[in-house]
């Protein structure tokens, strides 16, 4: 077994391309030149305040221009042929590239980017800034279909190794506040490619999402993640648990089913993950994922979002941690958000977190016997 090895390329337009190969690898180091004739990039997108809310909300239209489902012989993530001229030009193990249409960047540095936190938390109306960033694609394979929990172990830790590299280096960006990896997995979720792959942002603020977390880390103290870890694992809803990470579904879970996947030490983000935490995830992670798709007979839909801390402030407040949820309340039902939860941010919960951790269990423990990581 050797070592993932980092090779750093460009595409036709300028775009960093990242190829992380295996451990394992069978690849040969050359990769091919990207020989196609692109048109220039989209500008960088606008971003509006809310003013009733204090939050940003970037207007890339140039998202509308994306592939949606797209036909196997023209899948823009596989590797490019003669009949496909794709976004990565040779075979890969795992690839990484800038986002052609992306949320946020391509700009890094404007006259009119934010100027700070201090800048974003102030309320105005008409407020408007350049949404800076960086958007990437991390694609797991070069098949055309699946999704993180069908690849090999390897593989996933290939991929692991890539969300740490990436962290570190765009938490290095200028204008960049929190880096955010994930994955989009099923039609009912949106995606809009079949291909096995996953995104990485990296937002110019801080989102809603993690200063409603600090908010709460004021309010309880320092030891928040460790007594909701403490208190998880002493309950009936732990699903995995190993030397470095557990996986339970949480107490107060909001979706039908939802799952938290959390380091039992403090770290913030993928970057300062020891290898040993990396390579313990590669195999948690696969089989957490292989029992979801247990449940049913088919291939549920999620998000896998992995939280991380802010990169300039509260390292030491939030804890790295997965929070996977589907709306899949059923096999044959779909959890929607309607009045309550779409507009008053105020969740009904329709399946117990006990009822579903039974289930999960089950599942997790059928797809350990079907197809062992």
């Amino acid at each position: 077994m050797g070592t993932i090895t980092k090779r750093e390329h460009r595409l036709a337009d300028g775009r960093e391309l990242i190829y992380f190969d295996d451990a394992d690898t069978s690849l040969p180091p050359d990769r091919a030149p990207d020989l196609r004739t692109l048109g220039p990039r989209p500008t960088t997108a606008r971003m509006r305040q809310d003013p009733l809310t204090g939050e940003w909300i970037s207007i890339a239209s140039a998202r509308q221009n994306r592939v949606v489902l797209p036909p196997a012989e023209l899948d823009p993530l596989a590797p490019q042929s003669p009949g496909n001229p794709s976004e990565i030009p040779s075979d890969y193990d795992v690839a990484v590239f800038e986002n052609r249409s992306p949320s946020f960047g391509p700009a890094l540095v404007d006259p009119d980017a934010p100027r700070g936190l201090a800048d974003l938390a102030e309320i105005g109306i008409g407020r408007v800034r350049t949404a800076v960033g960086r958007c990437e694609v991390v694609c797991f394979s070069p098949q055309h279909s699946g999704a993180f929990g069908s690849i090999s172990r390897s593989r996933a830790r290939t991929v692991i190794e890539a969300w740490a590299d990436r962290t570190a280096a765009l938490s290095a960006m200028a204008g960049v506040q929190q880096v955010f990896p994930f994955e989009n997995r099923g039609e009912a979720i949106g995606v809009t490619l079949g291909h096995p792959h996953g995104q990485i942002y990296a937002y110019p603020y801080i989102t809603p999402r993690t200063q409603r977390l600090l908010a709460s880390v004021e309010a309880y103290g320092p030891r928040l993640f460790d007594d909701v870890l403490d208190f998880e694992r002493a309950g009936g809803r732990m699903l995995l648990s190993g030397a470095h990470w557990s996986a339970y579904v949480p107490f107060a879970a909001r979706w039908p089913l939802e799952v938290h996947l959390v380091p039992h030490r403090h770290v913030s983000d993928f970057a300062g993950t020891t290898g040993a935490e990396r390579d313990e995830l590669a195999t948690l992670y696969l089989r957490l994922l292989r029992g979801v798709d247990a449940l049913y007979d088919t291939p549920t839909p999620y998000i896998a979002a992995w939280h991380q801390a802010p990169v300039h402030v509260h390292r030491d407040d939030v804890r790295l941690h997965l929070q996977l949820t589907s709306p899949r309340r059923g096999a044959d039902r779909l959890k929607y958000q309607a009045g309550s939860e779409a507009a008053m941010g105020a969740w009904i919960g329709d399946v117990p977190p006990e009822t579903q951790a039974d289930a999960l269990r089950t599942a997790i423990a059928r797809a350990d016997r079907e197809d062992p990581v």
